[in-house]
């Protein structure tokens, strides 16, 4: 287990003991993809390793292609440091978004550079229809690289959820049929042969919005994330909240009206059932218009369609409640709201829910949104499940960004001053 950083210090930590070799691995690899090129005495320093660990774990890992040497750092006297940054060719991680309709397909090198996306409709998502179509979207992928293609290390796999919940008949245009007795983790893993991690959907967006968008510099917020259907990702101290059973944050099952629509979760007057882009498909679906992709949204949104218009207006009025119960819950730096639904009609949405209702997060000191947009739009699942191989083998942390240029400014300010 990772050692607790002492207040004040990096988030990531090394332990000198030989038994700790492949935590430290982690470690130093995230210092270098931080902070890169950079230099031993310097890994060392925000690691907290000695220096000949820091040594024996940069050959290694310069050995296995994973980190590269960029030549000397010119400055002051004797002879100019090494400095090592990520082999951008040394690999990357697929990330596969399973969603009701579509499959999502990611590829990102160890750098975090995008290297190639794709996006294929789902005739039907059961695991014996699935399985096959993510190997070959994987192979198309890594087809789209130009030679070198890194060695892919390791496959995040996200699907909406709730999972395993007695009573829940999750069954329905926004959930998928046919997993609920299947070992997703080991079935996909032994069909690519690969580490295979699983999150939620909502989950991971909320990593590919804090790695890749708009939380960048959030450490505590909440990210509503439009699916077919509506859920929640959580992060908490620049880590995602899962809760115990992986099931947090399923904010489209809230109940917002007694006796109202029926739910594929098999209740009565979800929020999903109201605010979501599956509602508002039924919605138009019950005024004869089949909803073909996001650009004919997007011009149903731009002619200000009434039944398009009508869903804002519904979507707004019961989502605004849950803004200010998820601030008074979580105290979080912002609320944000991201995924399928096209970017202007997402920016209506969070303007029909204004005024947002009171809450904690209204503070008079308050210099930020409450309420902001997410950057990476349909493919912010996909950018988050690419990212949990590299969490789980790589970034003890996901807040190491932050300390460590916080701890370089500091010292910067220190010199100039």
């Amino acid at each position: 287990m990772p050692r607790k950083a002492k207040a004040g210090a990096p988030s990531t930590i090394g332990s000198n003991p030989e038994r700790n070799r492949s935590h430290n691995r982690r470690v130093v690899l995230d210092v270098v993809h931080q902070l890169g090129p950079v230099g031993r005495m310097e890994i060392s320093r925000h690691a907290h390793l000695s220096t000949q660990a820091v040594s024996n774990i940069v050959e290694e890992l310069v050995a296995d292609g994973l980190l590269i040497k960029t030549g000397r750092l010119r400055a002051g006297r004797g002879l100019p440091p090494i400095q090592f940054a990520v082999n951008p060719d040394g690999g990357m991680t697929a990330g596969i978004e399973i969603a009701a309709d579509h499959i999502s397909t990611l590829l990102a090198d160890i750098g975090g550079r995008v290297r190639a996306q794709r996006t294929t409709p789902l005739p039907r998502n059961d695991p014996e229809t699935v399985l096959p179509i993510i190997k070959a979207e994987i192979e198309a992928a890594r087809a789209q690289i130009k030679s070198p293609v890194p060695q892919l290390l390791g496959v995040g796999v996200v699907m909406p959820g709730p999972f395993n919940v007695e009573g829940m008949s999750s069954v329905g245009p926004t959930t998928l049929s046919g997993w609920l007795d299947f070992d997703a983790a080991a079935g996909i893993g032994a069909l690519l042969d690969l580490p295979i991690t699983l999150e939620n959907d909502a989950t991971a967006a909320a990593v590919g919005e804090r790695l890749h968008g708009v939380a960048r510099d959030l450490k505590n917020f909440c990210l509503i994330y439009f699916g077919q259907g509506l859920g929640l990702g959580i992060m908490i101290d620049g880590r995602p909240y899962r809760g115990a059973n992986g099931n947090a944050g399923e904010i489209g099952h809230v109940m917002v009206k007694k006796g109202g629509r029926l739910c594929s979760c098999g209740q009565h007057g979800c929020l999903e059932a109201y605010a979501s882009m599956q509602a508002l498909s039924e919605k138009l679906s019950a005024a004869g218009i089949h909803l073909a992709d996001e650009v004919h949204l997007e011009r149903l949104h731009r002619e200000k369609h009434p039944v398009v218009m009508a869903w804002l207006q519904e979507a707004a009025d019961y989502l605004a409640p849950q803004i200010a119960m998820l601030e008074n819950l979580f105290d979080p730096e912002a609320v944000v709201i991201g995924g399928a639904l096209p970017p202007g009609l997402m920016e209506d949405l969070a303007q029909a829910m204004q005024p947002l209702p009171l809450s904690v997060a209204r503070r008079r000191n308050r210099s930020e949104a409450r309420l902001i947009h997410g950057r990476t739009g349909q493919f912010t699942a996909a950018l988050g499940a690419a990212a949990l191989p590299l969490l789980e083998t790589m970034t003890p942390r996901l807040d190491t960004a932050q300390a460590a240029h916080r701890e370089r400014s500091n010292e910067e300010i220190s010199l100039a001053g």
